[in-house]
């Protein structure tokens, strides 16, 4: 590993929904082998607004500049969280939702035909702390690879399909009070071969935020498949927003 430069930036990364802090392994190693510091958030995906709140904590506690890179839902979260954060220097959307306020995630995953994502779902009650349930959404093992990984090797995908942490449904329906691509920088990597979010959705949404977009042939996995690409486009936001 290469030592971090004094005064850059910390790189926040933040995974999304049927995934963990792991599927950045291959984006970290990459990172750090070009000197950056890297900090893989652990997302509760619980709750769009309380997941917001906890990772707002984590840049709190962070000294200096970031840039911050979020996955699939993941983006939103990180829309939510960075809003007036005064260290945030760049937002790296990787085939990610980029919402505005007052739409939700859900909203934008249904807006585009070609996902298959919906379809592969399985659905269980879980209760709440406070009382309650709530609904966690998992992608059927079997299906896991062909909806969200198929271009990541099989052995692979059959231990991501065997790990992955569950979202809530009410995290994907809570619509977006902030959308901090407004004010800060954003690129946009869109993945032509998703079959979670459209490549055509991921435009759209780019386009909207002005943000700087860039294109990979890749599955919704692009962080496990092509972590090179990923980790190339978080080099150049920081290197664009240096200083």
């Amino acid at each position: 590993m290469t030592a971090s430069t004094p005064g850059a930036p910390t790189v926040v990364l933040v995974h999304g929904a049927f995934a963990d802090s792991s599927s950045w392994n291959g984006v970290i190693r990459d990172l750090q082998g070009a000197g950056h510091r890297v900090v893989a958030v652990a997302n509760p995906l619980r709750g769009l607004h309380a997941d917001a709140e906890y990772l707002r904590g984590v840049l709190d506690s962070l000294d200096g500049p970031i840039v911050l890179a979020g996955h699939s839902y993941g983006g939103s979260v990180m829309s939510e969280a960075a809003d007036g954060h005064p260290d945030v220097r760049a937002l790296v959307y990787v085939a990610s939702f980029i919402l505005e306020e007052g739409e939700s995630t859900s909203q934008l995953a249904g807006r585009f035909p070609g996902a298959q994502l919906g379809a592969a779902l399985d659905t269980v009650p879980v209760p709440l702390p406070g009382g309650g349930t709530a609904t966690d959404l998992s992608i059927r093992q079997e299906e896991f690879r062909k909806v969200f990984a198929a271009d990541v090797p099989e052995d692979v995908t059959d231990l991501m399909a065997a790990t992955q942490r569950p979202i809530t449904s009410a995290a994907l329906d809570e619509p977006a009070t902030r959308a901090a691509w407004r004010t800060i920088p954003s690129w946009n990597l869109v993945t032509t071969d998703d079959l979670a979010i459209p490549a055509a959705a991921m435009r759209f949404m780019g386009e909207r935020a002005g943000a700087h977009t860039v294109e990979v042939t890749a599955s919704h996995a692009v962080t496990v498949s092509r972590p090179d690409a990923v980790a190339a486009l978080i080099d150049e936001a920081a290197r664009a927003t240096a200083g």
